[in-house]
């Protein structure tokens, strides 16, 4: 056999190319999908007025798993589906970097409902949107069940976040960064 160098590098760049994983044809958003389903039905069960979030919001932004760690500097990173009329129509990764006194990890599930139209286009078109003082928590930490004022809120964004565990207290996502991704 003869070998040349650019048979070589046509070789090298072909199995380099091969290598590199742009998604198409992967598994990753039947995965997250499947993720997010069982996400949403645990959601519902567990807090039932939830629900009523889901049949008025314009969108529904689902993180199946995010995990957060930190032990002086800290991180939080996951991925998830963005739901229109219960269909997905993207996807997105979270991540979340803090500094400060904290030490120790955890792992939880959050939903964005996206109670008006303008909301949900705004957080569309972002090429990098963060969640800020408009997200309202609608379950605090302890685990209480939808009050009515959150039911009523004029919140452009409602935040649930649950199934917290771990050795971190607190989670929130004031200062989240979400952005579309290709699983």
């Amino acid at each position: 056999m003869d070998f040349t160098r650019r048979g070589l590098l046509l070789g090298l760049g072909a199995v380099g190319l091969a290598a590199c994983n742009n998604a198409v044809g992967s598994r990753g958003p039947e995965r997250i999908d499947a993720r997010v389903d069982a996400t949403l039905r645990a959601l519902y069960q567990q807090y039932p007025g939830t629900t009523q979030l889901r049949e008025k919001a314009s969108g529904i932004l689902v993180m199946p798993l995010v995990t957060e760690a930190g032990l002086g500097l800290g991180g939080a990173y996951g991925r998830g589906a963005l739901r229109v009329n219960d269909a997905t129509v993207d996807y997105y990764s979270t991540t979340r970097a803090s500094a400060g006194l904290q030490i120790g990890a955890q792992q939880y599930a959050h939903v964005l409902f996206f109670m008006t139209e303008d909301a949900l286009q705004n957080f569309r078109r972002s090429p990098g949107w963060t969640a800020g003082a408009n997200v309202e928590y609608a379950i605090p930490e302890g685990g209480e069940t939808l009050t009515a004022e959150t039911l009523t809120s004029t919140s452009p964004v409602i935040a649930v976040i649950f199934g917290q565990s771990g050795l971190r207290a607190g989670a929130t996502v004031e200062g989240t960064k979400y952005s579309r991704i290709i699983p």
